[in-house]
């Protein structure tokens, strides 16, 4: 087997391992939308944290998208997986920090 084939083989694995984590964070996004009582993931990831739990799943989903940035700068297909969940879950840090979830976008007609 020459060195070609070794390295495709070993970029698929790569490429195979990063989207089962990509579908499995997805999924627990997903789940956690469901549970926390939104109508959908979109409305989730748009919401202000109301609740302590939520707060802290919107540090966790920063955490993970600053990892997964600094995972990119290995593998820089990961760097622009990695900006989604650092600027939603900084996005919800900001809000919460500027006391903006007293006030709900969907309430505003010009918001």
């Amino acid at each position: 087997m020459s060195v070609r084939y070794l390295v495709l083989l070993s970029l698929v694995v790569i490429a195979f391992i990063v989207l089962g984590v990509v579908v499995a964070v997805w999924r627990s996004l997903r789940h956690k939308a469901t549970r926390a009582g939104y109508e959908s993931f979109g409305a989730y990831m748009r919401a202000v944290p109301r609740s302590d739990r939520e707060k802290q799943d919107a540090v966790d989903l920063t955490l993970q998208g600053l990892v997964v940035c600094f995972l990119g700068l290995l593998f820089p297909p990961l760097l622009l997986i990695g900006l989604f969940p650092l600027f939603y879950g900084a996005r919800k840090l900001v809000y919460v920090s500027m006391g903006l979830g007293l006030v709900d976008d969907a309430d505003q007609p010009n918001a």
